[in-house]
């Protein structure tokens, strides 16, 4: 698996630990060599913005490695260092390369200690409520991180992790085939089933072994909730499409490769026409950083066409509203959860995040 960013290339072969990285390296005008290019649609001041950005996450980091910045909907730091790891990944930072290192490192530590002896991943507090967002997303970012980790020990303990996880999520799923807030709710709904999707598929790429019927359950779960506008209702025998849903369900088939079927399709088109980029687009559902962290990944994975459309919308859209220290507010949740998403968005045409390469 190759993976090209901005500091880094990157080559992982999982689930052996091989990591060969090649610094970038940039060389005055004067040697005759030209520094690496930027990727389609970044600017300099796209990337000056990401750098600020990243400078910002990075200064919220607590000693013990979890990132802790709560909003109007309490404090999640399990979900929060997820989502920040991920966001430094995308960077094209490793654990063991590049300036932010140490940083990924104690992010990682948090993460593999947040691990309970039954396989769920997260931590006492406001998050026991809201258990299974955390457990999702800190199963992507150990599935991500994984293949870059040198050292056999820790690989060895991601993977555990890894697999415990999996096993918590395989046990706890509904008999539609979904997920709720908390392991032992026995019920579901939309924005947690596709968490755990999408941290199932990252765990099965990296090397993971994941039942195939769970996964097959879970996308007949999306399936039974499609709506007849294409989109995606919040719980299965509800009415009304939530766009938030619909476009990470979109999300979910497109990291099964499934690009054409029918349902991807028509949920798309509904996501185009009912997400808007610019300001006040959040419409009367809400959660915009939510929404576009799903749906950047859809229309990246769609093709040029989409992203040519989409990208450079969304990209001065996030530098007109970046606060002066660097980050943004997300959706009343928090800085931290802002920023780590508006770095994946704007990241994306890096390609170092496995789970969204094309």
């Amino acid at each position: 698996m190759m993976s090209v960013g901005k500091k880094a290339l990157v080559l992982m072969t999982v689930p052996s630990v091989v990591v060969t990285v090649l610094g970038w390296m940039v060389v005055s005008s004067a040697s005759g060599q030209l520094p690496p290019t930027r990727p389609k649609h970044v600017t300099p001041e796209c990337d000056e913005a990401i750098e600020k950005a990243v400078k910002y996450l990075v200064s919220r980091q607590s000693a013990d490695g979890a990132f802790r910045d709560g909003g109007d909907y309490g404090n999640y730091p399990t979900s929060m260092t997820a989502l920040a790891g991920l966001a430094l990944l995308a960077a094209g930072e490793t654990p063991t390369q590049g300036e932010h290192a140490p940083t990924l490192r104690r992010a990682l530590t948090y993460a593999l200690q947040s691990a309970q002896r039954n396989g769920l991943i997260c931590r006492d507090g406001d998050e026991a409520s809201r258990s299974m967002y955390g457990h999702g997303f800190t199963m992507l970012f150990l599935a991500q991180i994984m293949g870059m980790e040198e050292d056999k020990e820790r690989f060895n303990r991601i993977r555990w992790v890894l697999r415990q996880g999996v096993e918590l999520t395989e046990r706890s799923q509904s008999g539609l085939g979904g997920w709720l807030y908390t392991p032992d709710m026995g019920g579901d709904e939309g924005s947690v089933t596709v968490t755990q999707v999408q941290a199932l598929r990252a765990a099965r790429n990296a090397g993971v072994a994941v039942p195939k019927k769970v996964i097959d359950r879970a996308m007949g779960y999306l399936e039974k909730s499609v709506q007849p506008d294409g989109g995606i209702a919040y719980r299965v025998g509800m009415t009304g499409s939530r766009p938030p849903i619909t476009a990470a369900a979109v999300a979910c088939w497109f990291n099964a490769g499934q690009y054409q079927n029918p349902m991807a399709l028509k949920a798309l088109r509904f996501c185009k026409d009912n997400i808007g980029v610019g300001q006040n687009q959040g419409g009367t559902w809400g959660h915009y950083f939510y929404s576009h962290l799903y749906y950047s990944q859809v229309m990246y994975l769609s093709g040029e066409k989409d992203w040519d459309w989409y990208f450079p919308k969304m990209r001065d859209y996030l530098l007109s509203t970046q606060d002066a220290d660097g980050s943004w507010m997300g959706d009343s949740v928090g800085k931290v959860y802002g920023t780590s998403i508006a770095l994946i968005i704007l990241q994306l045409p890096y390609n170092n995040l496995p789970i969204m390469q094309r």
